[in-house]
């Protein structure tokens, strides 16, 4: 049947660049309307499966995704792949394995779907073909280092994967005994000779990401780039990144590799090579910076992919490029456009859809190869779109209060008709609050957008606690969609009224606002949030001796640069937060020569005792709750340690939480919980209930 969109009654959307989201019963209606639900709990919030990005048909008549289902008995999430036509009449159920299924990827006849898996029997994730129809899968590859991200060749033939290999070694048998003797041996050393030490949450040895193709009957797969002298970026973890696509014909394949042979510093560019074998030709060495995620446009004549221009800045604008593969003339898309363009999608008849984060929300646009980009959507959010040969745009829409959910989205209006429903009853019976975009002036007279997310059934009439969060990156603004780890909704269910700032840094306002914060990471974003209370201490809805603020990773370090500062919050949280930028050198980021220059140049000393919050350690007075993963190799454990000795001697109130099992982030179901409670928990003691 086809699915229906949830009541979201209680608020409606309105406005495009500046979103604005109103309210529209009156206290007590709402109040009543809120009280026949439940509200977002953290409890909750796991029962919400996750939608993920959807793979169309050729034709244009179904859409897969891979839907994780949270499990908390067993602890985890269970994917499974969920097939739905895009005319919205029928959804079916693909798979049902205990194990994951993730990564689909359709074949060229739309007869087979291959995606990745690691079932009974499996040493690591491998490669499987199911028919669209329905049956049992079938396993492609024996690869013993597992395989990623997915393609068909053009003739339906074959599948290429990435995998991480030794390069000494070529045959599947050669890689399984290296592996097997490496877990059986008792002596667990590795060396590092001039390579990165990590990434996220992996400790990188020896082996180098790698191409290959196998024959979906199966076989010994073929490597394409082993060999060549070149590997994938060794710091893709997970891969997630777009790091290479085949020609429409089958005979070449373009990827992302490193051209920069110094240990401490890389420049991502383009490569193409034969599929039938070569040496590899560099597409972008014109390109100090990065290039990345190439796409072969379907009649084979364009190859796009994606430009940054200022080295060592992860956070520059990301600029369209198209290259003529007959000229071998490369030209820029929308240059005078001041937005990232990702997640690009070509159609048929040669333009290019994606998803782009513009000013507190990400939008779908239309790149045509002449001409200005055009708005597809407005809001709420849409992103990961996928386009058939004949037109067909599927996509994701999600906002604060709407999980991931896969629409068909009309390219010519924007209009989008919803097909997955796997939350709708859940979402019906849940009391979401009211959420809204407003604007206030920050850091040297600037506007900020800032979302705020209300309790269920608010009423403008009675003052309410404030927890002011701090989004992570620095260079990652926070958009109209459901945050998992940091729930707006999840906090606002406790009775706050919940702020998100996109600070001086957040990206989707520009590449001068992006970049108006190096190398000083905390003056501007600073000045940003203590505008922003001061803002909301002013609303006579807030209570303003109730306040308090945190965040996660960069917010962990804004926070705990707070900490040392005058502000207005009676406690503080800490999670994943820098807080000695020295030792922050050891972070999973710092093999490469830092932008502005290391904390031993003369330049840079003044900034370094500025903005490493330890050295404001004799003014810390807020109580604090310091939040750490053991395994997180971006912001490495000492940060958290010493920040908590550092409170403990001074005197002032703190608490740990130590998670050995987790990374940057707290992703199991169980520990997830624990988190939503030990914050709660902590606000509340400080601010009352």
């Amino acid at each position: 049947m086809r699915a229906t969109t949830p009541d979201r009654s209680f608020w409606c959307k309105a406005g495009s660049t500046n979103l604005s989201i109103l309210l529209l019963l009156p206290p007590l209606a709402a109040a009543t309307a809120a009280a026949q639900k439940q509200p977002l709990s953290a409890e909750r919030s796991w029962e919400i499966q996750r939608v993920g990005a959807p793979a169309i048909s050729p034709d244009g008549r179904w859409a897969v995704v891979s839907i994780a289902k949270p499990d908390l008995e067993h602890n985890k999430l269970s994917a499974d792949l969920w097939l739905y036509s895009t005319d919205g009449a029928i959804e079916r159920r693909l798979t049902a394995d205990p194990a994951d299924d993730n990564g689909p990827v359709w074949s060229p006849d739309g007869s087979r779907i291959a995606f990745v898996s690691q079932r009974d029997g499996d040493e690591a994730p491998q490669a499987y073909t199911i028919a669209a129809d329905g049956g049992e899968a079938t396993r492609v590859t024996s690869w013993p280092t597992g395989v990623a991200q997915l393609k068909w060749s053009p003739d339906g033939a074959h599948v290429y994967f990435l995998s991480r290999v030794w390069t000494d070694l070529r045959s599947a048998d050669e890689q399984g005994a290296r592996l097997k003797e490496r877990a059986e041996s008792k002596r667990k050393v590795q060396v590092y000779d001039g390579k990165s030490f990590s990434a996220w949450d992996t400790l990188l040895d020896e082996r180098e990401l790698h191409l290959f193709q196998v024959p979906v009957a199966g076989g010994e797969p073929k490597p394409i780039t082993l060999g060549t002298g070149l590997d994938l970026p060794r710091q893709s973890i997970p891969l997630e990144a777009v790091l290479y696509d085949v020609s429409h014909d089958g005979r070449e394949i373009a990827f992302v590799a490193d051209s920069d042979p110094a240990p401490n510093d890389s420049n991502q560019d383009v490569f193409v090579i034969a599929t039938a074998g070569g040496a590899p030709r560099n597409l972008t060495a014109d390109n100090a910076a990065g290039d990345t995620s190439p796409a072969y446009s379907p009649d084979g004549k364009h190859l796009a992919f994606e430009r940054q221009t200022i080295k060592r800045f992860y956070g520059d604008t990301r600029r369209l490029m198209i290259l003529d593969r007959a000229s071998a003339k490369t030209r820029e898309i929308a240059a005078d456009w001041d937005r990232s363009k990702t997640s690009l999608a070509w159609s048929s008849d040669g333009r290019l859809v994606g998803a782009i984060d513009d000013a507190g929300t990400v939008r779908l646009y239309e790149f045509p190869l002449e001409g200005e980009p055009r708005a597809i959507t407005t809001s709420p959010s849409f992103s990961n779109p996928a386009l058939s040969r004949n037109g067909v745009l599927v996509a994701l829409r999600q906002s604060f209060t709407e999980p991931p959910s896969l629409v068909r989205v009309d390219a010519a209006t924007g209009s989008a008709t919803q097909l997955s429903n796997v939350n709708d009853a859940l979402l019906a019976d849940t009391a979401f609050g009211a959420y809204e975009s407003v604007t206030y002036q920050g850091a040297n007279g600037a506007p900020i957008q800032m979302w705020v997310n209300y309790p269920p059934g608010f009423d403008r009439t009675r003052k309410y606690p404030l927890f002011l969060l701090i989004h992570g990156g620095p260079h990652n603004g926070i958009t109209d969609g459901m945050q998992f780890r940091w729930n707006a909704q999840v906090f606002s269910s406790w009775g706050f009224v919940t702020a998100w700032p996109n600070f001086h840094g957040s990206s989707g306002f520009g590449q001068a606002f992006t970049d108006s914060i190096n190398p000083h990471w905390d003056a501007l974003p600073y000045q940003d949030v203590i505008a922003a209370a001061e803002w909301l201490a002013a609303q006579p809805w807030i209570d303003a001796d109730r306040m308090v603020a945190g965040g996660g990773s960069y917010g962990g370090y804004l926070a705990t640069i707070l900490l040392g500062r005058p502000h207005p919050f009676k406690a503080l949280v800490a999670h994943a937060a820098v807080y000695n930028l020295y030792t922050q050198y050891g972070g999973d980021f710092s093999f490469e020569i830092p932008r502005f220059g290391g904390f031993w140049e003369p330049a840079q000393q003044e900034y370094f005792k500025s903005g490493s919050p330890h050295y404001a350690a004799a003014t810390f007075a807020t109580p604090t709750l310091v939040i750490h993963g053991q395994k997180d190799m971006r912001v490495p454990l000492n940060n958290g340690i010493e920040l908590y000795q550092t409170l403990l001697m001074k005197g002032v109130p703190t608490r740990l939480v130590y998670f050995p099992d987790e990374n940057h982030w707290v992703l199991t179901t169980q520990n997830s919980l624990f988190w939503y409670a030990e914050v709660r928990s902590w606000l509340e003691r400080w601010i009352g209930e």
